[in-house]
């Protein structure tokens, strides 16, 4: 039995079809014997739309709030991976 780290980018996580594949292959490793993390970066481009977001209501937002913000990105596609692993009969927490 080994653990197994999965690591997908934006892209990799960049709407519901690529979300549906990357739980496919973690369920695949998890078949496999192995126990298995997930890290998921923001949806596509994500980041950069809620960068620009924070830059238009404020010209100079500070270092925690733009931290808080950016977290959210992660967030959702954690969500959503865990909701789609579920979806599909196994079982999946979102950190």
């Amino acid at each position: 039995l080994a653990l197994i780290v999965h690591k997908y980018g934006g892209s990799s996580v960049a709407g519901a079809e690529k979300i549906m594949c990357v739980a496919e292959r973690v369920i695949k490793a998890k078949n496999a014997g192995n126990d298995v993390v997930v890290v998921v970066s923001a949806m596509g481009d994500s980041t950069d739309e809620l960068i620009e977001l924070a830059h238009t209501v404020s010209k100079d937002p500070e270092p925690r709030e733009m931290d808080l913000l950016l977290s959210t990105g992660e967030l959702v596609s954690c969500t959503l991976l865990s909701m789609a692993i579920k979806s599909m009969g196994y079982e999946a927490v979102s950190l």
